[in-house]
C-alpha cells in the first residue's frame, strides 16, 4: 500500500475527530518556534561577543588653533 493511499484511508478519519475550535500549533510549531529562539540566542551572543571586539575611545582630532569664546563674541555685536 503507497503513503498516499494509506492517508486518504486515514483523512476522513481524523476530519470526525478533528475540533475546528480546538486547533492548535502542535509539534511543528513547537518546533518552529524553539529554532527561531535557538538561532536569536546565537545572533545575541555573536553580538556580544563582537562589540566586546569595538574599542570606544575616540582618536583625539588634528588640532585646531584656539578660538575666542563663544560668549565673548556675542558680547561685542
Amino acid at each position: 500500500m503507497y503513503a498516499t493511499q494509506a492517508l486518504t484511508h486515514l483523512v476522513p478519519l481524523a476530519a470526525d475527530e478533528l475540533d475546528k475550535n480546538k486547533v492548535t500549533p502542535g509539534v511543528l510549531g513547537f518546533i518552529v518556534f524553539a529554532a527561531l529562539a535557538v538561532g536569536v540566542w546565537a545572533l545575541m551572543k555573536s553580538m556580544n561577543r563582537h562589540m566586546g571586539r569595538v574599542n570606544f575611545e575616540e582618536e583625539p582630532g588634528p588640532a585646531e588653533p584656539a578660538s575666542e569664546p563663544v560668549a565673548a563674541s556675542a558680547k561685542r555685536k
